[in-house]
């Protein structure tokens, strides 16, 4: 069969063949459609997500969409090593497969689900988002924080607010459910940067904060839970739940004080900080949503064959894999 295979750890997805998977014992075949590109995806193949098999040569891709052996159309997670989901068929565990609700074809259910489950798990099993409450999305103008934006508001968020580094994607926001937007500029280059974020975050928090979700980490993160401490009122919880990290800062040099004064609670999100079936029931509830939410994600197809020269393109527009 055709795949997308990785030769080694660390390297990029080559076109080319693949012995096809057989059937087991409590294990589907799949007939694969569509399959998304992502950070998680390219990070887990390669070997370097600390989920990876680390088994080699291997088909690439952590998820999809198709049709099992007996027609059910299904999205699937975690495919059987050395099996993945950029590929003709994969073989995956019966119980890593989600049914794709009616009405959201296979290229949007395959867009939206890894994202869509990070923002859905962080906001519901993670942070206990209560309907009025007001959240704060670190890294909004990025795939899944375009979607964390648009969750929180369908699920009940009286109030939230965007940050980013360009000021144009962030007023695009306000029309996908977000109140107000908070740009930033951090690094060498910018040497009031820091300063500016905070006084722009303290203004917000200052009139009540109860939830961060950070795709960024690194100084802006930091930076966040410095201005909770400053600003945010006597002894009042905010959850700062960690779900990315875009920046690829790794470390962060967190003032002790910070947390000795403030009640903020800090915590992860994703796979082994939530069970794997809360995981797929979110991609579930993500699915049910994406109509009556009228969930947006932006995505680019481009057919299997093509995988070589898209494997190092961005995270947004999303890359959907279509297959044949």
């Amino acid at each position: 069969m055709k795949a997308a295979i990785i030769t080694a750890a660390g390297k990029a997805a080559v076109y080319g063949d693949f012995d096809e998977p057989v059937a087991g014992e409590g294990l589907e075949l799949i007939t694969v459609s569509a399959s998304a590109l992502s950070q998680f995806s390219k990070s887990r193949s390669a070997g370097s997500h600390y989920s990876s098999s680390g088994h080699f040569p291997s088909v690439a891709g952590a998820d999809g969409v198709g049709c099992t052996a007996a027609g059910r159309r299904v999205y699937f997670a975690l495919p059987e090593a050395p099996y993945g989901g950029l590929a003709e068929k994969s073989l995956v565990s019966s119980k890593h497969c989600v049914a794709v609700s009616d009405g959201l074809d296979d290229v949007t259910a395959a867009a939206i689900a890894n994202p869509g489950m990070s923002a859905w798990v962080a906001l519901v099993e993670r942070a206990h988002l209560q309907p009025g409450q007001t959240v704060l999305v670190n890294g909004a103008t990025g795939t899944a924080g375009r979607l964390a934006v648009q969750l929180a508001k369908y699920l009940g968020a009286g109030k939230v607010i965007g940050t980013g580094r360009n000021e144009n994607e962030l007023a695009e926001l306000l029309s996908l459910g977000a109140d107000a937007g908070i740009p930033f500029a951090l690094g060498p280059s910018f040497p009031r940067g820091v300063k500016q974020y905070e006084q722009g975050l303290s203004a917000e928090f200052a009139r009540g904060i109860d939830i961060v979700i950070d795709y960024l980490w690194g100084e802006s993160a930091k930076t966040v839970i410095v201005a909770i401490a400053k600003a945010v009122q006597d002894a009042h919880p905010v959850r700062f739940v960690h779900v990315g990290g875009a920046s690829r800062e790794e470390s962060v040099e967190l003032p002790g004080a910070a947390l000795r004064s403030s009640a903020i609670q800090l915590m992860g999100s994703g796979i082994k900080s939530v069970p794997f079936p809360k995981l797929l029931h979110a991609v579930k509830n993500v699915f049910d949503a994406a109509l009556p939410a009228k969930l947006q994600i932006q995505k680019k197809t481009v057919p299997l064959s093509a995988i070589e020269e898209n494997w190092g393109a961005a995270g947004k527009p999303r890359v959907v894999v279509t297959i044949p």
